[in-house]
């Protein structure tokens, strides 16, 4: 079933928001400041193309550091990538059809604010993220 919605997934609205997430990665990897922000936006483009069958979870190592990326990424990039989900979502959810598609847009809201001390991860059959950490669906 997971395989399914990821396909209908990229169809409505997961393509643009990986895309998004890649190519602000691009662009901040043009300064060596920006080469962590960019490393960690391609990963999350990536991870954003196939939602279904994962859940968001808290990063294995957190500290200061992530902390103080976490709160530049939101005010510079973040807040603009929570927006489309946000904004995909609504539009998703005026159809029956379309609210598993918005739930995972809402799903990676907090990913896309925090994409340092969170972290998307395959689900195990048991429901359970298979990495530490509590899973939030």
């Amino acid at each position: 079933m997971s395989t399914l919605g990821n396909i209908i997934w990229l169809v409505f609205g997961g393509f643009f928001a990986g895309l998004e997430y890649i190519f602000s990665g691009l662009v901040l990897c043009l300064t060596i400041i920006g080469i962590p922000f960019g490393l960690r936006s391609i990963k999350l483009g990536t991870a954003a193309f196939a939602p279904f069958g994962k859940n968001v979870v808290d990063a294995e190592h957190q500290g200061p550091l992530k902390l103080i990326f976490d709160v530049v990424w939101i005010v510079l990039f973040g807040w603009e990538i929570a927006v489309t989900h946000l904004v995909f979502a609504a539009l998703l959810a005026l159809t029956i059809v379309g609210i598993p598609f918005a739930k995972q847009h809402l799903k990676l809201i907090p990913l896309a604010l925090f994409p340092f001390n969170m972290d998307l991860r395959r689900t195990s059959a048991g429901g359970e993220a298979s990495a530490q950490g509590k899973g939030r669906a």
